[in-house]
């Protein structure tokens, strides 16, 4: 009993030590606690909202420009001066005067005139064989030329028989055979005439 009792006594104790050191901490708290300054914290700073993230947008593509024409000019040609000759002064002769024109014939007083009918000149056997043989036939127009001598000095068809065989043989008779009176002016004296006609061929009778 008496180990018991000592015991409780000893506990008794020990309650009582820890029970008053406890109530001298517990009032020396409450003190402190008295005399502390709550005072209440800053509010946090606001939180500024973030930068909106830029969306990169991609570089242009790149074109790379053509390359710059170069034009070529062509020089322009020399031009090329020729000397210009100065020509030699033409020098003209003095032309002598002409001489005085002869004096006209005096005009014709009478036109040629056949010695003959014409015709008389013309036999069967002056026929051309060509126009015999090819049975042509016809008149044969013609214009003479009488020289002073009063012979044919030309003589021209003008109007065709339509056989040239015929019109060449009635010019060639007309040369040969034909006489003439020459034309005469008014001083007498015989001059160049014309005279003019007509032959008719006709095939000759077998």
């Amino acid at each position: 009993m008496p180990i018991i009792f000592s015991a409780l006594i000893t506990f008794s104790l020990g309650y009582a030590l820890v029970s008053g050191l406890a109530f001298s901490v517990v009032k020396k708290t409450a003190e402190d606690l008295k005399t502390f300054d709550v005072t209440e914290p800053p509010p946090p700073p606001e939180e500024k909202p973030p930068p909106p993230q830029k969306t990169e947008t991609p570089p242009p593509p790149q074109i790379s420009a053509p390359p710059p024409l170069v034009r070529m000019e062509t020089p322009a040609p020399p031009i090329q001066t020729t000397p210009v000759m100065t020509p030699a002064p033409i020098i003209t002769p003095t032309a002598k005067p002409a001489p005085p024109a002869p004096p006209a014939p005096p005009p014709v007083n009478r036109s040629a005139q056949a010695k003959a009918n014409l015709a008389s000149y013309f036999t069967d056997s002056d026929y051309p064989p060509a126009a015999q043989d090819a049975q042509q036939q016809g008149t044969t127009r013609f214009s003479l030329t009488v020289g002073p001598d009063g012979r044919v000095s030309d003589c021209q068809v003008t109007g065709s028989s339509g056989s040239s065989s015929l019109d060449q043989a009635t010019c060639n008779i007309l040369r040969r055979r034909a006489r003439f009176t020459p034309a005469m002016n008014t001083a007498g004296q015989a001059v160049s005439g014309s005279a003019s006609g007509a032959i008719k061929w006709v095939l000759p009778a077998e």
